[in-house]
């Protein structure tokens, strides 16, 4: 979506609302497509002395599955748009990841709320911050049952365990 922007460049002052789509099925994350459903972006470009300042929130609703444990989950998540548009980038060499160029007097949401999605997304897809993850010596889901590992005996203390034994 191009949003056009001529009636607020030279007025300081003024805003223009948006309300944007994005579609990011074909954004890989690892070995997944976590984003089944479009993506919704809305907001605010509001022109303060002469600076087009981009306010805004982005909701996406995610199909993973949890890095730790394995299992599939859903999550509705949502991400702030917080960028500046500028009609050029002074040094292209030092890219500020918050700073968007103008194509003309229109802006790219497109590609703004792509690049604001993956800069914001989580290193690890968790179904819950407590995940207990899998055991790693029997591998059950610590989530749902407790561990099947039978605990090792010190070998130093294996004559007394035949003691107890007896």
């Amino acid at each position: 979506m191009r949003l056009g922007l001529s009636q607020i460049i030279d007025r300081p002052g003024e805003s223009i609302s948006y309300s944007a789509v994005v579609d990011l099925s074909d954004l890989q994350y690892g070995t997944s497509f976590p984003v089944t459903e479009p993506v919704k972006a809305s907001g605010t470009v509001r022109n303060t002395a002469g600076v087009l300042m981009t306010k805004g929130t982005i909701h996406a609703h995610l199909n993973a599955v949890c890095d730790r444990c394995g299992e599939d989950y859903e999550d509705d998540i949502e991400y702030p748009l917080d960028v500046v548009l500028v009609t050029e980038l002074a040094d292209e060499d030092h890219e500020d990841e918050g700073i968007f160029p103008l194509e003309g007097n229109f802006a790219d949401m497109d590609e703004i709320i792509r690049t604001v999605f993956i800069l914001n997304m989580d290193t690890k897809f968790l179904c819950s911050d407590d995940c207990l993850g899998l055991c790693c010596g029997c591998g059950v889901n610590l989530n749902r049952e407790s561990c099947r590992c039978k605990k090792e005996i010190d070998p130093r203390f294996a004559a007394l365990q035949q003691l107890l034994n007896q």
